[in-house]
């Protein structure tokens, strides 16, 4: 394929060596003409393992060229990469500049060329931007119509500086947003016979997948040293602790608890945060990640009472009231404490959960649902049916098959999804559908 890559920064000047590593004829662009000389000589702009020798190389075979101008480039090549900065300001707003600059010329040389071209962007960049201010630059440049006259994707990066050469040909996915098919094949070429799977999404999507990423990982390594300063204010090994954690591949370092959906509760989650983030503070180690895990999961519950709020009805039917199904374990439940505020705010509540009856609740589970919902006998009801029948807004926390079966009957009523329930029961384009997180 014949390729430009405009940016010859760490992602540019990876992407550009390695892609002509593998037969491609690229085209390096950047304003830059210190780093269009180093090139051109066959010396990487950056200092990357394995990137000297390999840059050495593409240029001497010829399958890597350099230039400042990108009417040639773009004239020399049938898909372009942008790979230039987004860098913050100091309120974390993103600067899209050098991205807006690069982006008009493209456009600018897109206008005089014949044959379809795809511009692919690799620059990190929030949802929203390629579409909402990327592609109305490049059609106002060109005279010309994204996904009819030219193509246009987004093909976020996962390349670890000091192992960017070795990530680009192992990586452990390709994400490609596409405004169209074509423009999404011409992307998925690049990347034919690299190994990890491909995602042909929509092009906001692909946006959010790197700060989806890069935001996990931060918060594993904070998490990761919140929890090592308390393992060494108490005494103890952190790395013989995390070499447990890490052993857990079932909970711990799998997909488990990664599905937006409803807050958390139960006897065991809220009650051992609190006492770690207490242990911390015994030992004065400050842990502020630890220490708002429990308020986010506040904030969570927190949006599906405003949910309900912002319909202006009073009839509300409950479905689910258990911390999670198969169980009757009422303690720290999301959805009692959904209740009760519910009820405190005087809105006519009814309640069903197949697992929930008053009279074989025993013990402190018992205890605990007479403190928060002392008249839960008079709220629960003995079928979904019934529940529906006296509803103006459903609240769905329980994917009971009895509760599946009762929804396509919603009618015009309100549902507000708490758990992202199966495709197969409700659609979510229709009026009246609300998803909590999605």
């Amino acid at each position: 394929m014949k390729i430009s890559v405009f940016g010859l920064g760490y992602v540019g000047c990876v992407s550009a060596a390695c892609l002509a590593g593998e037969g491609h004829r690229v085209i390096g662009v950047d304003i830059n003409p210190g780093k269009i000389d180093l090139i051109r000589r066959g010396n990487a702009p950056v200092v990357e393992e394995r990137i000297g020798e390999l840059t050495a190389r593409v240029v001497a075979n010829g399958a890597l060229t350099a230039t400042t101008s990108v009417a040639d480039a773009i004239a020399g090549s049938d898909i372009s990469l942008v790979c230039v900065g987004t860098p913050s300001a100091p309120n974390g707003s993103l600067s899209t500049a050098f991205l807006e600059r690069v982006t008009e010329e493209i456009g600018g040389a897109l206008a005089g060329k014949t044959g379809r071209h795809t511009v692919v962007f690799r620059s990190t960049m929030l949802p929203g931007t390629c579409l909402d201010l990327l592609v109305p630059i490049l059609e106002k440049a060109s005279g010309r119509t994204a996904g009819v006259h030219f193509g246009v994707a987004v093909n976020p990066e996962f390349l670890r500086e000091g192992s960017s050469v070795k990530d680009f040909f192992d990586p452990p996915k390709t994400v490609i947003g596409e405004l169209d098919p074509a423009s999404g094949d011409a992307v998925a070429d690049l990347y034919a016979g690299l190994p990890g799977d491909v995602f042909r999404v929509p092009i906001p999507v692909a946006e959010m997948t790197k700060y989806a990423d890069n935001a996990f990982h931060g918060l594993k390594i904070g998490f990761a040293n919140e929890l090592g300063a308390i393992c060494r204010a108490l005494g103890l090994d952190s790395h013989r602790v995390m070499d447990v954690f890490l052993a857990d591949r079932k909970l711990n370092v799998s997909p488990a608890y990664l599905r937006p959906g409803f807050a958390f509760g139960g006897s065991c989650l809220p009650k051992d945060l609190r006492g770690l983030v207490y242990a911390a503070h015994r030992a004065d180690v400050s842990v502020p990640l630890l220490a708002h895990v429990l308020p986010s999961n506040e904030e969570h519950l927190r949006r599906a009472f405003d949910l309900v709020a912002r319909t202006g009805k009073r009839r509300i039917g409950l479905f689910g009231l258990s911390f999670k199904p198969g169980t009757d374990d009422l303690r720290e439940s999301p959805l009692v404490e959904l209740a009760e505020r519910l009820l405190g705010k005087g809105y006519d509540l009814r309640i069903y959960d197949a697992n929930v009856s008053l009279s074989r609740l025993v013990g402190a589970n018992r205890e605990y649902i007479e403190s928060r919902l002392p008249h839960l006998g008079q709220l629960l009801a003995g079928s979904p049916g019934e529940v529906l029948d006296h509803a103006e807004v459903c609240l769905v926390g329980s994917t009971d098959p009895a509760v599946l079966a009762v929804l396509p009957h919603a009618g015009g009523r309100t549902l507000i999804d708490l758990v992202r329930l199966p495709d197969a029961a409700v659609r979510r384009d229709e009026e009246g559908y609300v998803g909590l997180a999605w």
